[in-house]
């Protein structure tokens, strides 16, 4: 299998407000950028989307090391909490209602197809692909939506 590292961020002005993603992926010496947003929307859901649409491009199945500074994704996959959610008809251990299920559904249909380990870093803490992503999703917003 190919091996891809992918980094992700998503960012919103206002929470909901508009937003933007942003991500950079890299397979052996080739690198690409890609970015977009939303008008209305939330911080997670710019998260997802973010992931989502970098496993969307890869094109046959690969070893993906995927790094973003989302709490939220990383927990929700990595401590398994996500496939809870599905399996109890999209319902939390707290009994309320999951989040962003259409997202989630299309990220597990994706996982399914790629062999994904995902990492978390601190935000904002000079990392140079998490700074990059950042900046792609905020420039996108700006320029898009203010």
């Amino acid at each position: 299998m190919k091996k891809v590292e992918i980094y992700t961020d998503g960012a919103c002005s206002g929470n909901p407000g508009p937003g933007g993603w942003g991500a950079v992926m890299i397979y052996k010496d080739i690198k690409k950028e890609i970015c977009g947003g939303e008008k209305e929307t939330t911080n997670n859901r710019m998260e997802l989307t973010a992931v989502i649409e970098a496993l969307k491009l890869l094109k046959e199945p690969c070893e993906v090391t995927l790094t973003t500074d989302s709490k939220y994704v990383c927990d929700a996959v990595n401590k398994k909490w996500v496939y809870s959610w599905r399996d109890n008809g999209w319902k939390k251990a707290d009994k309320k209602k999951a989040l962003n299920v259409d997202l989630w559904e299309e990220l597990l249909s994706l996982l399914e197809k790629q062999k994904v380990t995902f990492i978390w870093v601190k935000g904002h803490d000079g990392h140079k692909y998490n700074e990059r992503c950042d900046e792609l999703a905020v420039n996108f917003y700006k320029e898009n939506f203010q």
